[in-house]
């Protein structure tokens, strides 16, 4: 299953009810997940959102940064992986923390692909501007967002990171300007006017860019889950 403990639409009650609150002095644990099997799609469903449970952010980038670059042991995670981020191979800067290995299929370019995710802006203090558990079908479950690989319809931060999982993984990645929106059509595109409004003045704001801001602007942090792949 995707990234983590940082506010925003909860994935239980309670690892996501500090919503865009200031973070404490010591940094909140990762939430335990169980081992028993899910009994329905709604068990099924809140598994998955209390293993895609974010930390919440800190004020300043590189509080946020060093927030994000912590793991705690003690949580049961299958296959704990290490401390720290580490850059993709020809990502284009893309750092990635895998906080649980998928036991699935590796996607290639073609294959269609089904993620869950939480989005965030490092300018806005980790403000989360968008997530699949608020997309929801007619029965109030939450719809991952799907998109053909290497189609270049989405962000080259997110095509990078999901290339490397395996289908059921987990993996928290901070996405530079550069590997980030380049246009206000790249996908995923927010379906909330206002948080689209307010994501893209942010990061293309023409003023701020002329001070030398570019490098922060438009800086990402996504958790994704890779739920499933098609061939």
């Amino acid at each position: 299953m995707v990234i983590a403990h940082v506010a925003g639409t909860p994935m239980s009650s309670s690892s996501f009810a500090c919503k865009n609150q200031p973070i404490s002095s010591s940094v909140p644990q990762l939430q335990k997940i169980s081992a028993t099997a899910p009994s329905s799609a709604s068990s099924r469903t809140s598994t998955r959102r209390r293993a895609l449970s974010v930390f919440v952010l800190t004020t300043s980038f590189s509080g946020l940064i060093r927030q994000l670059s912590l793991v705690n042991s003690s949580t049961s995670w299958s296959k704990p992986t290490g401390q720290s981020f580490v850059e993709l191979p020809n990502s284009g800067g893309v750092k990635a923390l895998d906080l649980r290995f998928g036991d699935g299929a590796i996607p290639a370019d073609g294959d269609k692909v089904a993620i869950h995710y939480y989005g965030r802006l490092a300018a806005k203090q980790g403000w989360r501007f968008d997530s699949t558990y608020d997309h929801k079908d007619a029965t109030g479950e939450p719809i991952p967002f799907e998109f053909i690989l290497g189609s270049g319809k989405v962000i080259s931060g997110i095509e990078s990171a999901v290339r490397s999982m395996k289908v059921g993984g987990i993996r928290r990645i901070i996405i530079p300007p550069s590997e980030g929106y380049q246009s206000t059509s790249q996908e995923p595109i927010p379906p909330n006017f206002f948080d689209r409004q307010r994501l893209f003045t942010t990061i293309f704001n023409p003023t701020r860019l002329a001070n030398g801001e570019g490098s922060t602007l438009g800086t990402l942090i996504f958790d994704i889950e890779l739920v499933s792949l098609r061939h």
